[in-house]
């Protein structure tokens, strides 16, 4: 993907230059096929398909592709692919622009257990729901594609579990992406290697604070486990191995 996106406005960038910057529907939808194959589990999880959302930096939704290749059982979204992760991977990158800034880069992956009872974010997940006016409307045939009915809309929506990572530019945020179709844990692998294809991966401060801290131990009594670091994720089913996520995860 291209290196450039065009300095100048005080505010955060536009689907227009996040576009001349090589974050294109074509450039994500060959990223995501490549970390994405159609057959096996390179990522841990389960295998499946995945959809992929770009949002600005203002949250306004510049692009919505899918790993789908067309080939035999890997083509139709309303039955192929899982469709209420469309909307979620809007969600994912939506709550990690959100909740990101040039100071901290914070993962949807941070968030779960943050935000469970007695956490430092508790009740974050209840604000700024999704516009189900706006995350519904359009042709099926058309999800996924350039002319899904999400792009050019700010839909919001908060998810707290992995999928979601901010974009940077020279330290500023300038947009997030979110991945969903898979498990969470492999869903956010997926969207730390595609961010690592594109130059926009380099986060601020905290080098490695929005990978996926796989830090929580189970409560002795009873209910959510506790996060040594208050920001962790729970292990998922066929979790990502060291090899399979790299930097992705911590303590997997």
């Amino acid at each position: 993907m291209a290196a450039g996106l065009s300095a100048g406005s005080a505010y955060a960038d536009t689907c227009s230059q996040l576009s001349a910057g090589g974050l294109t529907d074509a450039s994500l939808k060959s990223a995501l096929r490549t970390v994405v194959p159609p057959t096996g589990t390179p990522n841990g999880g389960l295998g499946f398909p995945m959809w992929l959302t770009l949002v600005d930096g203002s949250g306004i939704v510049c692009a919505v592709t899918n790993s789908l290749d067309g080939s035999a059982g890997n083509a139709d979204v309303t039955a192929d692919i899982w469709l209420g992760s469309r909307v979620i991977s809007a969600q994912k990158a939506n709550a990690a622009n959100a909740f990101s800034n040039g100071r901290l880069a914070l993962s949807t992956a941070n968030l779960y257990s943050a935000v469970q009872p007695g956490g430092s974010l508790y009740g974050l997940q209840a604000s700024n729901p999704v516009d189900a006016t706006e995350a519904y409307d359009g042709k099926a045939t058309d999800f996924g594609t350039p002319k899904d009915a999400l792009v050019g809309r700010r839909i919001g929506g908060i998810n707290v579990f992995g999928g979601g990572l901010a974009l940077y530019r020279n330290g500023t945020k300038i947009g997030a992406i979110g991945v969903s179709g898979d498990t969470s844990c492999t869903d956010h692998v997926v969207a730390w290697k595609v961010r690592a294809s594109t130059p926009f991966a380099t986060v601020p401060v905290f080098g490695a604070f929005d990978a996926m801290f796989q830090d929580i131990t189970p409560n002795p009594f009873g209910g959510t486990g506790i996060s040594a670091s208050g920001f962790g994720h729970p292990p998922c089913l066929n979790n990502p191995t060291p090899a399979q996520a790299g930097a992705a995860i911590i303590g997997n």
